[in-house]
């Protein structure tokens, strides 16, 4: 592995600050921190499982924030985030067995993808149909639809913020308020299973975790405790052009 140099542990720090300020508001900071780690050297399966080290202590410190302002209950949750628990070990397991050169175009393909998503803005979609629609009420069909965000959160968790949101409001008939909590403590118990499936693979190396951590903790502390006077817009900017970027580069077109 590469040696952490102190201006990539300065890198990994900020954009783990960036990235845990956007994964609790919405959610994709993975979309930023992924393709730096490969940038730095690592392996795309290294890359992979070493960025949920942040992310668990992110939504560990942001998760526990959301219980102290009487936003999460998590014991009221489980019904839903035990299917993705189910989906992640599932889709971690596939992750550390799948060939490093396909794992390499499946990011580089699916930060270009991701691109146009966030451009789209499919979080303000969601937060116009909040209410006005009618909800899944079938607790079979909430299952099958956790479950199955719960192997994309495993494979690769970039992006899988908007796809939780969506699915708890438009499917499980939350308000974005505890849509958001929820969201934040399901990704916090899916990736731990995860990280244990890419530790015993392996696939993290723990300097560029930690810092990378250091980061994300800083910035979810920060977003679940004033995020009432954060604005996203010049955030969303910043993504888009981080995330074009990265998939073109990861591609090999730049």
């Amino acid at each position: 592995m590469p040696t952490l140099e102190p201006i990539n542990a300065l890198l990994l720090i900020l954009a783990g600050l960036a990235a845990g300020v956007i994964n609790t508001f919405a959610g994709s900071g993975s979309l930023i921190t992924l393709p730096l780690l490969m940038f730095m050297g690592l392996p795309p399966a290294i890359a992979n499982g070493t960025n949920r080290i942040g992310v668990v202590v992110q939504n560990l410190v942001a998760t526990g924030n959301f219980v102290r302002q009487k936003e999460l209950q998590p014991k009221r949750e489980w019904a839903l985030i035990f299917p993705t628990l189910f989906g992640s070990l599932l889709g971690a397991t596939l992750a550390v067995e799948i060939e490093e050169d396909f794992l390499n175009y499946f990011i580089g393909g699916l930060l270009v993808v991701m691109f146009f998503v966030i451009l789209l803005k499919p979080s303000s979609w969601i937060k116009g149909k909040a209410g006005t629609m009618p909800t899944t009420k079938s607790r079979w069909i909430n299952t099958i639809l956790f479950f199955f965000i719960g192997i994309y959160g495993g494979f690769i968790q970039a992006g899988v913020g908007l796809f939780l949101l969506a699915g708890l409001v438009l499917g499980a008939g939350y308000d974005l308020v505890r849509a958001n909590a929820v969201k934040v403590l399901m990704v916090l118990a899916f990736t731990l299973v995860a990280v244990a499936v890419f530790l015993k693979a392996g696939q993290i190396v723990w300097s560029y975790g930690l810092c990378l951590a250091a980061g994300n903790a800083a910035g979810a502390w920060i977003a679940s405790k004033y995020a009432s006077k954060i604005g996203a817009k010049n955030i969303r900017y910043i993504l888009l052009a981080v995330v074009l970027f990265s998939g073109l580069k990861v591609l090999g077109l730049l």
